[in-house]
């Protein structure tokens, strides 16, 4: 396929060249050791295959939120041995008081990891000067960080326009997987948005409504689209104040031939704690007492029976209050359903999102998705039709 990018299958012979490689090692650590480590086996197949072909490979990365202050507790010293572990060879860490130095006495395919880009101050700016005190660390310059591409910091965005630069092989499977879902997807193409609020999703709703067939809203947002129905949906979860905004949605959705779902039959409970009495009832039937906590049997079903006729789906967000049993039945059914059209071939299946992904995993199905994105705001922008300042510089 024609790529408006290029990819480490562009680059040449890179033998003894330094290579700067922008990877997401941003882990959650406990007690010194890291307790997930997705992030540092994403990087693996670009850092691997550069030192391979004899490339000295600097990986940067930032690592929580430091501020332009030095900190220790942020150092990127912590993440050099589990990510050595994870590699499968030695990697050095390179501390930024005399990078050039060091990366001078590094082998061809030596790994090293540099210090915490945002420990300066300029990183976040995108400022000229650590632009350039970067790019003169290397020669050409790898990308592979989507989840940080839509910050225009310099190690993101600043040194793809310095450098000659490059998509990684993590980049180039998810900027691949989002043209087929939304860029140029085959059609009928349906997404899947929920979560507890409209608020944090309107320009994603407002997005995709322009872009899909079909539009299935679940999670505590499609109490909102209710309301603004006419439903009594009880003491739910429900921002009465956007019935507005959700019907111009709709209005909008009807005028772009998006058929919008919201669920017609819903499990309602008095109270909200993990098996508590449920009822499972019409939308019009909901008391006063109760919340709507998830979509019901016979919708999800019907919910189903779209994604048989689609070609693509897009999904971000729970259908119910998925970590609180048994409010996850609707989401791991409608998930079981796109991973078994995924697997057999009628469906192209991308999902993101950090409450996606938790809840695809809980389903045990994520492995059978097309694509799962661990990106969360880089991902939501995206559904949000937003360029992403990451992305645009490889594309330039």
């Amino acid at each position: 396929m024609a790529r408006a990018f290029k990819t480490l299958d562009d680059m040449g012979d890179v033998t003894g060249k330094r290579v700067l490689v922008r990877e997401d090692l941003n882990v959650p650590m406990a007690d010194g050791g890291v307790t997930d480590d997705t992030r540092l086996r994403a990087a693996i197949s670009t850092v691997a295959e550069l030192a391979d072909k004899g490339a000295k490979v600097i990986v940067l990365a930032h690592f929580g939120r430091p501020k332009g202050q030095r900190d220790p507790s942020m150092s990127l010293a912590l993440v050099t041995k589990p990510f050595s572990q994870v590699l499968g060879r030695p990697v050095r860490f390179i501390d930024d008081q005399d990078a050039a130095g060091v990366i001078e006495t590094m082998a061809d395919g030596e790994v090293g990891i540099l210090e915490n880009t945002r420990f300066d101050p300029g990183e976040e700016k995108n400022a000229p000067d650590t632009i350039e005190r970067l790019a003169a660390l290397g020669d050409l310059y790898v990308n592979d960080a989507f989840s940080a591409a839509h910050r225009a910091h310099a190690s993101t965005e600043g040194l793809a326009r310095e450098l000659p630069a490059f998509a990684g092989r993590q980049m180039e499977a998810e900027l691949d997987a989002l043209d087929k879902a939304l860029g140029n997807p085959e059609h009928p193409v349906a997404a899947v948005v929920g979560g507890a609020k409209v608020s944090s999703k309107l320009d994603v709703l407002r997005h995709l409504v322009e872009k899909v067939d079909h539009l299935i809203i679940g999670g505590g947002m499609a109490n909102t689209f209710l309301a603004a129905r006419g439903v009594n949906v009880g003491k739910s979860l429900c921002e009465h104040d956007l019935t507005g905004t959700a019907e111009e949605i709709l209005d909008a959705a009807d005028k772009a031939n998006c058929t919008v779902h919201l669920p017609y039959d819903v499990v309602v409970a008095k109270e909200f704690k993990p098996n508590p009495p449920t009822r499972t009832v019409n939308v019009h039937e909901v008391a006063a007492d109760e919340m709507i906590l998830d979509v019901g049997p016979a919708a999800t079903e019907a919910l189903g029976d779209v994604l048989k006729n689609c070609r693509t789906l897009v999904w971000n967000g729970p259908m119910g209050a998925f970590e609180t049993p048994p409010f996850d039945a609707a989401t791991v059914a409608l998930a079981k359903t796109a991973a078994a059209l995924t697997k057999e071939g009628s469906l192209v299946s991308v999902a993101g999102g950090g409450d996606t992904v938790a809840a695809l995993n809980q389903a045990g199905v994520a492995g059978d998705f097309s694509f799962v994105s661990t990106a969360g705001g880089a991902f939501l922008e995206w559904m949000e039709g937003k360029e992403l300042p990451g992305v645009a510089a490889l594309q330039q």
